[in-house]
C-alpha cells in the first residue's frame, strides 16, 4: 500500500506552523469534527509557490502564525455531513485523489453572481489563514487540511502523477485563466514575459492552444532554455529587441517588462495582465496609440473553478508530449519545510514536499 494514503484514519495530524520570519515549527494537533460542506484531506505530495516564499521574506502580508502552502494534491480521507459534490458533479468518496481551488466564494454576493468568484466579497483562500482563526487547517504544509464549503475540488485523472497534479491548483490553473483572457491563440505569435513557473506553463498552453509562434523573454539563461524544452519557439534577453506580437501574456511583474510588452504588440494585440501582484512602479499608457492600434488591455488574478478543470485537462492531454516533471525536484519531509521557504531558490521552479 502507498505508505501516504495508509493512514486515513487518526484524529490528529502535523502541520509546518510558520511563526513569523523563518520560523516554521512543525506541531501535532487535533483534527476537528466536519461540517456539512467540508472535505478533509490527506496531503500526498505539495509543492512550494514563490508566493509563500515572498510571505516568509516579508514581501507579502500574511497572518502570524499560520499554516502555509496552497499547491497540493491529496486523498479524500472523509466529507461532511450531507456528502460534498466534486468539481464534475458527482459525489466525492473516501479515497478520490484530488486538487482544489486556492479560493473559497460565499458563492452568494454580486461578484460570485456575475462569475467571479475568485474576487468573492468574502473571499478565503487556502494556506492565507490565521491558525487561530475558524479554519486553522487550511494550508498544505501539514499531513492534513480542511477544505470548506465552497471550495471547489477537482479528481485527478489517473494517469497525472502526483508531481504534475500538486501545481495544477495555483500555477497551471492561473495559467489557463490567461490563456482564455488571451483569446483564441490558433495560428498566433504570442509573447511571454517571464519564464519562472508561470511563464514555463503558459509556454506549453499555448502551444497546446495552437500558437504558430511563442517568444519568451526572461534575464535568466537557464530559464530560456528551459523555456525552449516546454516548446518556446526562441528565447531572449530582456535587453533584446521583439517583434510584434498578437497576444503578450506578462507573467514578471516586472513594470519595464509590461512596457515592453505593450510597446511588442500588433495592431488589434491584446495584453494579458497576470504577473503583477504586488505594488510597482507606474506604467506610461499612451491612450491614442490603444485607440489606433486597436489593443486590448486586461488582467486576470486567480481563476474560476472552470480553469482547474482545464488545467488537468492539459497535463493529462500533454504528459508525454510535455516534460512537466522537470519544473519539480524531487521531494523531501516536511521538515524541511522551513529550508524551502527561507532558504536559497533550488534549480527547479517548484520544490516538493511529502508529508
Amino acid at each position: 500500500m502507498d505508505p501516504r494514503t495508509a493512514d486515513l484514519t487518526t484524529d490528529r495530524t502535523t502541520v509546518a506552523l510558520w511563526e513569523g520570519g523563518d520560523a516554521v515549527r512543525l506541531v501535532e494537533v487535533p483534527l476537528p469534527d466536519l461540517g456539512p460542506g467540508e472535505v478533509l484531506v490527506r496531503v500526498r505530495l505539495t509543492t512550494v509557490c514563490g508566493s509563500d516564499r515572498h510571505t516568509v521574506s516579508g514581501r507579502r502580508p500574511a497572518p502570524v502564525p499560520s499554516v502555509l502552502g496552497h499547491e497540493a494534491v491529496g486523498d479524500v480521507v472523509a466529507v461532511g455531513p450531507g456528502g460534498v459534490d466534486a468539481e464534475d458533479g458527482g459525489p466525492l468518496r473516501t479515497g478520490d485523489r484530488v486538487v482544489w481551488g486556492v479560493t473559497v466564494s460565499c458563492g452568494t454576493c454580486d461578484r460570485c453572481a456575475a462569475g467571479r468568484t475568485a474576487k468573492c466579497r468574502a473571499v478565503r483562500k487556502v494556506g492565507h489563514e490565521a491558525f487561530a482563526s475558524a479554519w486553522p487547517l487550511s494550508g498544505t504544509y501539514a499531513r492534513h487540511l480542511v477544505l470548506p464549503a465552497g471550495s471547489t475540488v477537482a479528481r485527478v485523472p489517473a494517469a497525472v502523477p502526483d508531481d504534475l497534479a500538486s501545481p495544477a491548483g495555483c500555477a497551471t490553473a492561473t495559467v489557463m485563466a490567461t490563456i482564455e483572457a488571451a483569446g483564441p491563440l490558433a495560428g498566433r505569435r504570442v509573447l511571454v514575459s517571464g519564464a519562472g513557473m508561470l511563464g514555463i506553463t503558459a509556454v506549453a498552453a499555448a502551444r497546446a492552444a495552437g500558437a504558430a509562434q511563442v517568444l519568451v523573454t526572461d534575464p535568466d539563461a537557464a530559464r530560456r532554455d528551459l523555456a525552449l524544452r516546454f516548446g518556446a519557439t526562441s528565447a531572449l534577453g530582456v535587453d533584446e529587441p521583439v517583434g510584434g506580437g498578437d497576444v503578450a501574456i506578462e507573467l514578471s511583474g516586472s513594470s519595464p517588462a509590461v512596457a515592453r510588452c505593450l510597446d511588442a504588440l500588433d495592431v488589434g494585440g491584446r495584453l494579458v495582465l497576470a504577473g503583477s501582484v504586488t505594488p510597482s512602479p507606474a506604467v506610461p499608457l499612451d491612450p491614442e496609440r490603444v485607440v489606433r492600434r486597436w489593443l486590448t488591455v486586461t488582467g486576470v488574478h486567480n481563476y474560476e473553478p472552470r480553469h482547474l478543470r482545464a488545467a488537468l485537462d492539459l497535463l493529462e492531454r500533454t504528459r508525454e508530449t510535455v516534460p512537466w516533471s522537470d519544473l519539480v525536484t524531487p521531494a523531501v519531509g516536511l521538515d524541511q519545510v522551513g529550508r524551502l521557504l527561507s532558504g536559497p531558490a533550488g534549480p527547479a521552479p517548484r520544490a516538493a514536499v511529502v508529508p
